[in-house]
């Protein structure tokens, strides 16, 4: 149902995106799926049939240019005649982190209860924790996954101002002028506003990349969209063209 606040112009549109993205997402039933939607803070709601379906759902919504937030209230509703016991997933994502090239050997633990998966252990890189979120997140029967896998680099000293900026700078150029880099120890704050979702997030794996880094508290802020330009023509000058 669509709400007084969305039928708006802006935010119709915005709206309209937003549903369009996520039915053309070939991973995933849009038809499922619910958008309520208030200052560019996209709610979604409804069943999905997995939790690789609920990321793929979320991350077509923050590729939307004007989102500014995702909050998802998606459910993952598996039903039982196909779902698997919880010694098969975790039989399954022990294989899947064991032959991942990306995940440090016995490093990363893994429980299962229910059909929601947990994620234990140290890992040295950012990028080493994210492949063992992604590798198990699209097993199936998997109806949530939390990721308590830490970040301890070894023996890498804590990382500084300048080689972070450096590395954003090598991404994005002149774009960085807006975005203020705070480090204090292995912790990184990043603080300014940005024209996405997408770009925060982009901005966010690049200080990741810096060498002992071991958080990231990104404060980034996504800048309201400008409404679209809508050419109105008067009834004259449509008679006159058509003349």
């Amino acid at each position: 149902m669509i709400t007084a606040e969305e039928k708006k112009p802006k935010v119709f549109h915005l709206r309209q995106d937003v549903e369009e993205e996520l039915a053309r997402e070939p991973t995933l039933n849009a038809t499922t799926i619910g958008i309520a939607l208030e200052d560019g803070v996209v709610t979604l709601s409804g069943n999905v049939a997995s939790h690789a379906e609920k990321i793929a759902a979320e991350r077509a919504a923050e590729r939307v240019r004007g989102v500014r937030a995702i909050v998802s209230h998606l459910k993952v509703d598996v039903p039982k005649s196909v779902q698997p016991a919880d010694a098969e997933i975790a039989r399954a994502a022990v294989h899947t982190l064991s032959w991942n090239a990306l995940v440090p050997a016995d490093r990363v633990k893994v429980e299962v209860e229910s059909g929601w998966l947990t994620l234990q252990g140290e890992v040295d890189w950012r990028y080493q924790k994210k492949a063992a979120y992604d590798a198990v997140c699209n097993l199936r029967g998997v109806k949530g996954v939390s990721d308590n896998v830490s970040i301890k680099p070894a023996t890498i000293p804590a990382p500084t101002k300048a080689h972070i900026e450096a590395a954003l700078r090598r991404r994005f150029g002149a774009r960085m002028g807006h975005v203020a880099v705070e480090t204090r120890g292995d912790h990184v704050t990043l603080r300014g506003t940005v024209n996405s979702l997408a770009e925060r997030t982009e901005i966010e794996q690049a200080a990741w990349t810096t060498p002992g880094v071991c958080q990231v508290n990104n404060n980034l802020s996504v800048a309201k969209s400008k409404p679209r330009r809508v050419r109105v023509r008067s009834m004259a000058s449509r008679r006159a063209q058509e003349e």
